[in-house]
């Protein structure tokens, strides 16, 4: 009865960071918001010299026309929570099979997805740096290029954000609860304490930077937040790739 209802609430668990990671995922569904006031009012004064009401109003209308991609930080979470979801499964799996396979298994199946995370975060980082110096250079070349950048990237859907953050948030603290109701083992795991621990600061320090500036300003917070997030599933994807290189050559020799 009692194994019967640690492995319901393992089970509960690994469903927890699932639904946490996919609803990051699904952030990037929500694009921006637009509010034609703001942006009438923004572009009024950086073209006040012109002072020609026509050319404000062609503004505003190219502008909600205009691409608004969303932020970048909660869906590059969503790979960190990836990570915490193959430990947790990989501890899962130990839990059942002898530790001889365990451990042969383990040591090639980490190598395979640790080198895939670490090719894929160093892409995710470049991505987000580029995207940033592209927003910082719109913004400061004043007057066209900081009305192309605001009707581009200066309406961040602030609200969508925070309440994904805020949703991936308790899904984690249940997890981590859920977790350690189901077999105080997993609590001896330092690799996997520490990584539930990294991806609850990483939604904090996302959920920080958003909300620090202004809400044309959020854009490039975010950015600076997904770069933040990448160095973190570098740190971790570089942690796990050289674990699992040790076990590879322990089983090999």
């Amino acid at each position: 009865m009692l194994d019967s209802l640690r492995k319901t609430l393992f089970l509960v668990a690994v469903l927890l960071i699932a639904v946490a990671m996919f609803a990051e995922m699904g952030s990037s569904l929500f694009p921006s918001t637009f509010d034609p006031a703001f942006m009438r009012a923004q572009a009024a004064q950086q073209l006040s010299d012109l002072d020609d009401r026509e050319v404000i109003e062609q503004t505003v209308n190219e502008a909600r026309e205009a691409e608004k991609p969303p932020g970048l930080a909660i869906t590059y979470m969503a790979l960190l929570d990836g990570l915490v979801l193959f430990t947790v499964l990989l501890m899962g799996v130990g839990l059942l099979l002898p530790e001889g396979i365990h451990g042969k298994i383990q040591g090639i199946v980490t190598l395979v997805v640790s080198l895939l995370a670490l090719l894929a975060v160093i892409i995710m980082i470049i991505l987000a740096l580029v995207k940033l110096l592209i927003m910082v250079a719109l913004f400061t070349a004043v007057p066209f290029g900081t009305i192309a950048y605001l009707a581009i990237y200066g309406f961040f859907n602030r609200g969508v954000a925070a309440g994904i953050l805020s949703f991936g948030m308790l899904l984690k603290l249940l997890f981590a609860g859920f977790l350690v109701f189901a077999h105080p083992r997993f609590m001896q795991n330092k690799g996997l304490v520490l990584i539930t621990l990294t991806t609850l600061v990483a939604g904090i320090i996302v959920s920080f930077l958003h909300g620090l500036v202004p809400i044309f300003l959020v854009s490039i917070t975010d950015a600076i937040a997904a770069i933040i997030v990448g160095i973190l599933i570098l740190i971790w994807a570089i942690c796990l790739l050289i674990g699992s290189v040790i076990s590879v050559v322990k089983v090999v020799v």
